[in-house]
């Protein structure tokens, strides 16, 4: 085969530092974070979240990790929330959880309606339905350290 084919969709899931809620303007957030992943040859198909959390869906290169784009969008947006007011830091690691491409509209509105969710369920509730529901194995213990 003489080309690259691949379909790597991320459903990428992470933190504030303790869960604070210190986002203070989280639409701007979510544009910063789309553009820089668009800046990065990313595909950001959705971003969103709440004042204590951040989901993405995001469509990665084939030569891309989703480790190093994950670390690369936190890094970017730690920084920019630094230089914008107080930032007290993301939370050391992050979920990752591959997207059928059939799943992608589903997720995508999963990702945008995060508000309104979580009126219903705490982030701490989604992340570990969401590991579970994965089927990643962990230690509840450990999770949320």
């Amino acid at each position: 085969m003489g080309h690259t084919y691949t379909s790597t969709w991320f459903h990428v899931v992470f933190s504030t530092k303790e869960r604070r809620p210190v986002i203070k303007e989280p639409e701007r957030l979510w544009a910063y974070i789309a553009g820089t992943a668009r800046n990065l040859d990313y595909e950001p198909v959705a971003v969103g979240g709440t004042e204590d959390h951040v989901h993405m869906l995001l469509r990665l290169p084939a030569h891309t990790p989703v480790a190093e784009a994950t670390q690369k969008l936190k890094a970017n947006s730690s920084r920019w929330l630094g230089e914008n007011g107080t930032w007290y830091g993301w939370q050391h690691g992050y979920g990752a959880f591959t997207v059928s491409a059939s799943n992608v509209d589903g997720v995508r509105q999963y990702v945008q309606n995060q508000p309104e969710h979580h009126r219903r369920r705490s982030f701490e509730e989604e992340f570990v339905a969401l590991l579970a529901k994965s089927g990643i194995s962990f230690d509840i213990a450990e999770v949320f350290e």
